[in-house]
């Protein structure tokens, strides 16, 4: 039986603790703080450290969530396609002609996404983008799949396609409730997210839960469906050279999503979960303390060891290191 969670509505300024320091010829030259959870399948803490009660943000790791919404509200798609739409894509030219694909099978064009237009967020993807003369689209922006997806369900169910992304709209209320059912709590504080859906604020150990039902989900369910495709198609849910895709291709059964400001969402198979938000947003800290963690819960250390971020340089030769420090449990 999951454990309710208990939840800190009243921390303006979480209480984040160290948990990523850069070294440089031994001294110390910075420190991220931040705060991670990792859970057990029946919602009882594993570890923690920092403040992950606080309510947060979760950005695109909510994307799995919103999926698992959409799915349930009868939308069906090929896996690589479903794990698309669970994606912070680099912008590649398979990603963009995913998102098309979805539009295509509704009947839909990209005039029907009301997302925010940008290039793709990969850099070598988008240097390859805009060297073919590329713009600014609203395909090519990295939540391209979710929002093909949206609009995708609005088709199946008969809803408005103006203003899905609108809070009253049907969709983002089925989304609202699948999110507060995953997550173990209610929805207090709603913003937009940078690509304009609505953003509901959870703690840590609320997401931790969700990734932990959704790895864990039995076969047939919407939650099943979502992390089976998503891993399958890794290369969907990021990109080549992204570390979220190579973790589900280095681990089997591990299920992955990152989101911008410093977060990671990872769920097991057995139901384990972790959660990770790096205080001030920084991405650098954000795998080096999920390999550290991963480690702690048990996963092998040497089939992670190599995506460690490379050494610390001084005049183009190691002197140092981004890591983890241990968690002040």
């Amino acid at each position: 039986m999951l454990q309710p969670l208990v939840v800190n509505p009243g921390t303006v300024r979480p209480a984040h603790v160290p948990i990523a320091e850069q070294t440089r010829d031994g001294l110390v030259e910075s420190v991220h703080y931040g705060s991670v959870i990792a859970l057990a399948p029946d919602g009882g803490t594993i570890f923690w450290a920092g403040d992950p009660m606080a309510l947060f943000y979760p950005r695109s790791s909510l994307k799995p969530l919103q999926a698992v919404a959409m799915v349930r509200a009868g939308l069906r798609l090929p896996a690589e396609l479903l794990a698309l739409s669970a994606a912070s894509h680099s912008g590649s030219l398979m990603h963009v002609e995913g998102a098309r694909r979805i539009l295509d099978l509704h009947g839909l064009d990209e005039e029907s996404l009301e997302n925010t237009p940008d290039l793709p967020y990969g850099r070598v993807e988008s240097g390859e983008w805009l060297r073919r003369g590329g713009t600014a689209t609203r395909l090519a922006q990295n939540c391209s799949g979710k929002h093909a997806a949206m609009v995708a369900t609005c088709v199946v169910n008969g809803w408005p396609v103006r203003g899905y992304m609108e809070r009253s709209h049907p969709l983002q209320q089925a989304i609202a409730g699948v999110v507060a059912e995953l997550t173990g709590g209610e929805l207090p504080v709603v913003s937009t997210d940078g690509c304009g859906t609505p953003l509901f604020a959870v703690p840590l150990g609320g997401m931790a839960r969700a990734f932990g039902l959704i790895a864990s989900a039995a076969p047939g369910s919407a939650e099943a469906a979502v992390a089976d495709a998503m891993r399958a198609h890794p290369e969907q849910v990021a990109g080549e050279g992204r570390d979220v895709t190579a973790l589900m291709r280095r681990v089997p059964g591990l299920l992955a999503k990152d989101g911008f400001e410093g977060l990671q969402l990872i769920g097991l198979p057995d139901g384990r979960s972790l959660a990770i938000k790096i205080a001030d947003g920084a991405d650098r800290a954000r795998l080096p303390v999920t390999l550290h963690a991963l480690e702690l819960m048990g996963l092998d250390g040497g089939t992670l060891a190599s995506l460690q971020p490379d050494p610390v340089l001084g005049g183009g030769l190691p002197v140092g290191q981004l890591r983890a420090v241990d968690f002040p449990r």
